[in-house]
C-alpha cells in the first residue's frame, strides 16, 4: 500500500469510528487528517447525504465511503486506490458493523460512485481510440449530445456507428454531466471548494461548511440549455 492510498485509508477509519487503528492514527496523522479538517470532513459528509437524498446513488458503499471518494478524486488518488483504501478499511471493521462487502468494492465501484457524486474526470470524457488508424470511434461531445436529447444506449450506437458496450460506458460520463449541468455544477463545484482548501482553519472551515451546503443545495432545480 504506498502512501497516499494508506492516508486516505486511514482518513476512512477515523470517519467511520473504528478503533482497529486508532494508535496508529495518533501517531502518524498526515495532512489528511489533521484536526483543522475535521469539519471540512463534516461538510463533504453533508454535501454527500444532500447528493443521496436528491439522486440516490448507485454502489452499495455509505457516506463514509463516498466522502473518501469525493476527498480521493481532489487528492490526485486513482479509483483503484481509493477502492483499496476502502477495502482495507471495511476488512478491519468488526464483524456485522455494516453490510458491505470488501470484495466488492473495485475500481468501477469508485468510477460510480464518483458519478454519483458528479465528479467527472476529464480523462473520462477521452474516448479510446482503436483501429489500425488510432482515431477515437466517435466524438465524446457527439455522444452527450445524442444522450441530452433522450436517445437510448442502442440508437446511439447506431447514430455513431460504435459498439453498444462502449456507448453504454461513455454514456454514463455524459449522464452525469447533463446532471451536473441541470444543477448549475453547484455539488460539483462546492465539493472542489472544501477538498481544494482542506487546509483552513478555524471559522474559515466552518464558513466552508455552511456556504458549501448552502449553495449546492439552492436553487438546484434551475434548468439550463443542453
Amino acid at each position: 500500500m504506498d502512501e497516499k492510498t494508506a492516508d486516505l485509508r486511514d482518513l476512512f477509519v477515523d470517519a467511520t469510528g473504528s478503533e482497529s487503528v486508532t494508535e496508529r492514527q495518533d501517531a502518524d496523522r498526515g495532512t489528511l487528517v489533521d484536526r483543522d479538517d475535521e469539519a471540512v470532513d463534516d461538510a463533504v459528509r453533508d454535501l454527500v447525504a444532500a447528493m443521496r437524498d436528491r439522486y440516490g446513488f448507485s454502489t452499495p458503499l455509505d457516506d463514509a465511503a463516498y466522502a473518501l471518494v469525493a476527498r480521493g478524486r481532489f487528492d490526485g488518488a486513482d479509483d483503484a486506490a481509493v477502492a483499496t483504501a476502502i477495502r482495507d478499511a471495511l476488512a478491519e471493521r468488526e464483524e456485522g458493523d455494516d453490510e458491505i462487502d470488501p470484495d466488492g468494492v473495485d475500481a468501477e465501484t469508485v468510477r460510480k460512485a464518483r458519478f454519483d457524486l458528479h465528479l467527472v474526470r476529464e480523462s473520462d470524457r477521452e474516448v479510446d481510440a482503436h483501429g489500425s488508424d488510432g482515431d477515437a470511434p466517435f466524438a465524446y461531445a457527439d455522444l452527450k449530445r445524442l444522450t441530452a436529447a433522450g436517445n437510448s444506449i442502442v440508437e446511439c450506437a447506431e447514430k455513431l456507428d460504435a459498439a453498444p458496450d462502449t456507448v453504454a460506458r461513455y454514456a454514463a460520463v455524459a449522464r452525469t454531466d447533463i446532471a451536473s449541468t441541470r444543477a448549475n455544477d453547484r455539488f460539483r463545484d462546492a465539493f472542489r471548494d472544501l477538498l481544494t482548501d482542506a487546509d483552513i482553519e478555524g471559522s474559515l472551515a466552518s464558513d466552508a461548511r455552511e456556504d458549501g451546503l448552502r449553495e449546492a443545495t439552492e436553487d438546484i432545480e434551475t434548468d439550463v440549455s443542453l
